[in-house]
């Protein structure tokens, strides 16, 4: 597909997406790369933004550049923001009880803190996003798993081989000390998450260097 084909269907997919304000949102493509350029009205917004962006066909990656603007009523409190959090989190069965920590400033989120599991990372960030008057999130969890980090390599590429949403031929495993190193090629940027929440599914895994390419 042409870059201006790819514009033409991100536009549209936006345009479909019901949970996606896309008024103020504007598009532009270099080579595959999608840029998102305006502003949307949460937090939320602007994360469906983007994985409706991902999901069109011929789409490499995505430069989320959109401003969160609160509408009006929606402004909340740095304190009201952080006690929401925290109820949040304390209320979200995959996240582990008093293991992650809240910061908030002018709106944006600090977790930090130490999980064993990278879904637990991804709970705790899950929990806290729809928030009213949240801005934004950096996500600082630490994934530190207390289990042996053996037989990852064997592990992952047996999981590539059972999943039916990834071509095993095409993608490739190294891995040292829980450190993971993924290189190769696929069909589209749902089959490199997909290969890349796998990696991350294996016991032991610390870290997940995603150097898959996309080759549609």
């Amino acid at each position: 597909m042409t870059d201006r084909e790819i514009k033409a269907q991100v536009e549209s997919a936006l345009d479909w997406e019901p949970s996606v304000d896309a008024s103020d949102v504007g598009v532009s493509v270099d080579d595959g790369v999608v840029t998102l350029r305006g502003n949307v009205p949460s937090y939320v917004d602007k994360g469906a933004a983007e994985r409706a962006t991902l999901r069109v066909y011929g789409v490499k990656a995505v430069a989320d550049e959109l401003n969160v603007r609160l509408l009006a009523g929606y402004e909340r409190s740095d304190s009201d923001i952080a006690l929401a959090a925290v109820a949040a989190l304390k209320w979200h069965t995959l996240v582990p009880p008093d293991r992650v920590t809240v910061v908030v400033g002018n709106g944006w989120l600090t977790l930090q803190g130490t999980v064993e599991w990278q879904y637990q990372k991804n709970a705790a960030a899950g929990a806290v996003k729809a928030l009213t008057g949240v801005k934004g999130i950096a996500n600082e969890i630490v994934v530190a798993p207390h289990v042996n980090t053996a037989n990852v390599q064997a592990k992952i590429e047996a999981a590539f081989k059972r999943s039916a949403e990834i071509d095993a031929r095409r993608v490739h495993v190294t891995a040292q000390d829980g450190q993971v190193v993924l290189t190769g090629n696929v069909r589209s940027w749902a089959e490199r998450q997909e290969a890349e929440r796998a990696a991350w599914a294996a016991p032991g895994v610390i870290l997940v260097d995603d150097r898959i390419t996309i080759t549609p």
